[in-house]
């Protein structure tokens, strides 16, 4: 009889990087990094019994996956599709598992506030739509419609009936545009307010830098030396913070912000400056707005819808603030706390770039008309009859 001979292996310049990446691989499976090794080799030249021996496996296993990918390439190295153990749940039954993660627990009179697999399992089970059912096999099953009812997202009712005319006021002015014109080289954009009760505290023993292996390490006890808060105005297009530090907040501290900006270049001389803020007690209502126009006639107030501190560009920057000097709090004083504020604006002006403000007013009114569309689909709307305000919209916050 004829000896057999090996196939002959031909790799592609793709093929050889994937099979030596894979081959390489710590992430992937056993099998496919076995394989990848074994197609490897045998491009190499390598006979099939020197591959056996190399990667002990037997000549057959060798013999397979050399026929198979000279045959059909990378796509041979995977497995058959095999039939696989039949299903245990009929299609009903795993549409009500579905049904029943789509459904509060309160609603079903379960004593939780979100359901997890685990309970589900069990909820499954005593309800008799199946007998016995893993938590794994739950999260398989809502896997599959990517269902989470473990998780949560907040959202709020829109109380302002000008909440559409105030928030694509702020939007306009975020693209260089007041009352239909655009800006001029000598206006600008301000964001500001107050970020409140920043703590100093004093760890009761020192905090570990990370090392090998390990993390940093703050000590949980520490010792209160105070809070202040810190109020910040933002220039939108120039990316430029200019802040200052208080004792607390209110109308004297923030009158101190605004003359902070407004005495300094272009802002002093500019033909407007248009200050945006929330509706904090500080900088609230006409009485407010006067008050800007009565000190500097070239400022002008624009406030942003009630609730809607998620229009104003300065709540931005205070969470990297909250991210990048705030957390961990691990602060000796005050005056500690102060000067890291400090330092860290004149570090973030070095390098900052304007945010990349993705929000446009023809996106609000996409989101009004997807609001105004859930509305009209309510069938429960006497449920939100007990609310202390009873709005005509509602919008995600995120």
């Amino acid at each position: 009889m004829p000896a057999c001979h090996a196939r002959q292996i031909t790799v592609s310049a793709a093929d050889r990087h994937r099979l030596e990446t894979l081959a390489r691989s710590h992430a992937a499976g056993y099998q496919q990094v076995i394989r990848a090794r074994i197609v490897r080799d045998a491009a190499r030249g390598h006979s099939n019994a020197a591959i056996a021996r190399r990667h002990q496996v037997t000549v057959d296993t060798v013999r397979r996956w050399r026929g198979r990918y000279a045959d059909e390439g990378m796509a041979g190295l995977t497995d058959r599709p095999r039939s696989g153990r039949p299903p245990r749940l009929t299609p009903v039954q795993i549409a009500e598992v579905k049904a029943l993660a789509c459904q509060l627990p309160a609603e079903t009179g379960t004593p939780l506030s979100k359901w997890n697999c685990p309970d589900l399992a069990r909820e499954v089970a005593a309800r008799g739509i199946a007998e016995t059912i893993s938590p794994a096999t739950i999260r398989r099953i809502l896997a599959a419609d990517t269902i989470k009812p473990w998780r949560h997202q907040s959202w709020i009712f829109i109380r302002d009936p000008d909440f559409a005319t105030r928030a694509t006021r702020v939007l306009n002015l975020y693209q260089r545009v007041f009352d239909g014109r655009p800006l001029g080289d000598d206006e600008y954009v301000i964001s500001a307010d107050e970020k409140t009760s920043i703590q100093a505290r004093c760890r009761c023993h020192p905090t570990l830098p990370p090392g090998t292996g390990r993390a940093m390490r703050v000590n949980h006890e520490y010792d209160r030396g105070g809070a202040l808060a810190y109020l910040a105005a933002y220039d939108v297009h120039r990316a430029h913070v200019i802040g200052l530090c208080h004792d607390t907040t209110g109308i004297t501290p923030f009158t101190d912000l605004v003359d902070e900006v407004m005495t300094r270049e272009p802002y002093a001389s500019a033909r407007r400056v248009f200050w945006i803020v929330d509706n904090g007690s500080s900088h609230r209502g006409q009485t407010a707005i006067d008050r800007l126009r009565r000190r500097y006639p070239n400022a002008v107030m624009i406030h942003t819808p009630v609730h809607a501190s998620w229009l104003n560009q300065i709540e931005i920057y205070f969470s990297i603030v909250q991210r990048k000097v705030v957390t961990p709090n691990d602060f000796t004083s005050l005056d500690q706390v102060q000067y890291r504020l400090a330092a860290f604006e004149q570090r973030y002006n070095a390098t900052a770039r304007p945010f990349r403000w993705k929000f446009t007013p023809t996106d609000l009114t996409d989101l009004l008309a997807r609001i105004e569309r859930h509305e009209r689909k309510d069938p429960h709307p006497e449920q939100h009859a007990d609310c202390q305000h009873q709005p005509a919209a509602h919008a995600q916050a995120a």
